[in-house]
């Protein structure tokens, strides 16, 4: 014997149920609930979430602040955010780590549109009865990734992309040209840290931190010093080859070993290779002071 019967949910609306066993819905309704009722500030409020949840599986922190902040938009929120049937769902996990139902999507979301105040963000919005501007910029962020970034790479997932859209989205991009850009790099054995390509490509190649390039080993740089030292010890100059056509007092100092940097000749982002014919030791100062140049 099947019937039908409704429960209210968290909004007071009634949710029907059909196709229900007698026995399953006797054991639904006959399920005893414990409820806390919680007085107190907001921050007082979640400390409780976390006491109460500790038998159970622990809350991640966007499911605790979406039961802090319950209403119309985190309903809302969820409905769009964290459904695993959105058929968006595959198109977003590209770009964001986590499943749909620990709410690892409504967090980027909120993340991406507060800045980083996803706390102050909800508590404003709390009472909405649409989540229009939330939506807008997550699509705007996902749309401008997708139209720059052509090929989607593994890499790619778990990027801070809603800093990365607000620092470079007003900056012209040739979809093909980085494309290309990426299969160079991507092919080139001195990268250590290929999630950085993409930010390497989008402030215009210029600055190699976030790709971590490789550097010289110690055989290498302890044997371009001895080589060095003795040319230049043989000419009466500094070791340094930067000091050594200089004026001042350098002129033909001989650095120790530990005073010194592993420098490319020619800079790996203009195509110098990290091998021992394009390494020269420079002194410290030197090093710093030549860059990329």
């Amino acid at each position: 014997m099947t019937d039908k019967f409704a429960i209210k949910d968290e909004n007071g609306m009634e949710q029907y149920f059909d196709g229900i066993a007698k026995d399953k819905k006797d054991k639904i309704l006959e399920t005893k609930l414990l409820i806390y009722e919680c007085e107190g500030t907001e921050s007082q409020i979640k400390e409780w979430f976390k006491t109460i949840n500790i038998a159970g599986v622990p809350l991640v922190p966007q499911e605790l602040l979406n039961a802090i902040y319950s209403g119309p938009f985190v309903t809302l929120g969820k409905e769009e955010f964290s459904n695993s049937q959105n058929a968006n769902i595959q198109k977003w996990s590209a770009y964001i780590k986590g499943s749909a139902n620990r709410q690892a999507f409504f967090e980027r979301a909120l993340d991406w549109v507060s800045k980083g105040s996803i706390d102050d963000y909800m508590s404003i919005h709390r009472n909405d009865k649409n989540i229009n501007e939330l939506k807008r910029y997550f699509n705007s962020v996902i749309d401008w990734i997708s139209s720059v970034f052509t090929d989607v790479e593994s890499e790619m997932c778990g990027l801070e992309w809603g800093r990365l859209y607000e620092q470079y989205h007003k900056k012209a991009y040739d979809p093909k040209k980085v494309s290309a850009e990426i299969r160079k790099l991507y092919g080139d054995p001195y990268i250590k840290n290929r999630k950085g390509i993409f930010e390497f490509i989008l402030c215009g190649s210029a600055n190699t931190k976030f790709l971590e390039v490789r550097i010289f080993d110690e055989a290498t740089k302890k044997s371009v010093y001895a080589s060095q030292t003795k040319k230049a010890e043989s000419k009466g100059k500094s070791n340094c080859p930067h000091c050594a056509i200089g004026h001042d007092a350098n002129k033909s100092k001989i650095w120790n070993f530990d005073e010194m940097d592993a420098d490319h000749v020619a800079a790996w982002s203009k195509g110098g290779k990290t091998t021992a014919k394009n390494c020269e030791m420079l002194c410290r100062t030197h090093n710093r002071a030549k860059g990329n140049r």
